[in-house]
């Protein structure tokens, strides 16, 4: 399994504890066409290896992902296959994520935005820094806030949060996210990475049938919001074809607030 990725570092810390690294240190980890289509197949290849218990997914140095890479949104923007090809892979992203039975840890430090924050969320136990920086930017790029976050944002912290920090890409640190019920847990900045992994030990270590079930079970409250998913990616994706998609990515390129029509 280790070969198959490039854009992905995977590793063995600890009996039964896959760690998932997401490994682009030089651009804060941020997801090209090659990493969004690698975070949607790992979830599969993990539940098929028997050897996994239990799997910590971190971002390689001060960031956890800072988000899509801007060429790849580009090209979705000009091309529908590209387009079309990206939307199964969001898919898969959450779908993945969800229905793999082992439980899964999220580390998150520094930034979190575009498809790595919808793993770091949608992951069982998510363990943030106190200045970790959760920041869903799909309105500020002119794009809908689909994928995750029209399942997991309202189930964690309510509507009236969900709409405030999705409709105006408010962020909010790691210790607001546990006061708001957005991750399970805050820690220290330095002390992420080994907390992560203390749970992952001792849900590896644990009762194999009885966790996946748990997690089969309360994952079901997300799955009924399936349709809302699927309709609200959609939407984001419908998005990519409009101006003002294209003035986010060009405001973002120019360092420049963006001007929408």
């Amino acid at each position: 399994m280790k070969d198959t990725y490039t854009k992905l570092r995977l590793d063995t810390p600890a009996d039964g504890v896959l760690r998932v690294t997401i490994s682009e240190p030089a651009r804060l980890n941020a997801v090209d066409a090659t990493a969004h289509r690698e975070l949607g197949e790992i979830w599969r290849d993990a539940d098929r290896d028997a050897s996994v218990r239990a799997i910590v997914v971190r971002g390689e140095g001060t960031a956890f992902s800072a988000g899509g890479d801007l060429s790849m949104i580009e090209d979705m923007m000009r091309d529908h296959d590209t387009r079309m090809r990206v939307f199964a892979e969001a898919r898969d992203i959450v779908y993945n994520v969800l229905n793999c039975s082992k439980p899964i840890v999220s580390a998150i430090q520094g930034p979190a935005v575009g498809a790595g924050l919808a793993v770091a969320l949608l992951a069982d136990i998510s363990v943030a820094g106190r200045t970790a920086r959760i920041i869903d930017g799909h309105t500020r790029l002119g794009v809908a806030a689909g994928d995750h976050a029209a399942i997991i944002w309202p189930l964690l912290c309510g509507m009236a949060k969900a709409k405030y920090h999705l409709l105006l890409c408010e962020p909010v640190t790691g210790e607001q996210a546990e006061r708001m019920g957005l991750v399970s847990l805050c820690v220290d900045d330095d002390q992420v990475h080994e907390r992560a992994m203390e749970i992952a030990v001792r849900l590896a270590s644990g009762a194999q049938d009885a966790i996946r079930l748990t997690k089969y079970a309360l994952n079901n409250w997300l799955r009924l919001a399936g349709p809302s998913f699927d309709a609200s990616l959609a939407m984001e994706f419908l998005g990519f074809t409009g101006a003002d998609a294209a003035e986010g990515v060009r405001a973002l390129r120019e360092k420049r607030p963006p001007s929408f029509g």
